[in-house]
């Protein structure tokens, strides 16, 4: 997902390109620097869309581990089931695996272990 991330660069070097003046013909008429801002404005959105979205996926790997965060899993599979082919593969069969009954009381088991019912309200 990282690397899916950075092909919008291309279109961001031309932005910038356009921008600073390094993409002017021999004519008079240079493109517009509007023109090369949106280049640049919407290279940047899809790539940090893209990085966050391929961080929260590192994170959910690393919450497996500990049985936390239920919801940010669900949350992310979703996500991911916009990203054809893999992601919606990926994504789909985490939706089924996480929505099985076995699944959610191995989240809730280890929540209640970190957090025993008779310590709650305890600190004050």
């Amino acid at each position: 997902m990282g690397l899916f991330s950075c092909f919008p660069v291309i279109h961001l070097i031309v932005g910038l390109g356009i921008i600073l003046g390094g993409m002017s013909s021999n004519s008079n008429s240079a493109p517009p620097v509007l023109f090369g801002l949106f280049f640049v404005v919407i290279a940047l959105i899809f790539i940090v869309i893209g990085w966050g979205i391929a961080v929260c996926i590192l994170l959910a790997g690393m919450f497996l581990s500990k049985r936390k965060n239920y919801t940010f899993f669900l949350v992310v599979a979703g996500v991911e089931c916009m990203f054809m082919p893999f992601g919606t593969v990926l994504g789909v069969f985490t939706l089924i695996v996480l929505t099985k009954e076995p699944v959610k009381q191995l989240f809730s088991q280890k929540s209640e272990q970190d957090y025993p019912a008779e310590s709650v309200g305890t600190y004050r």
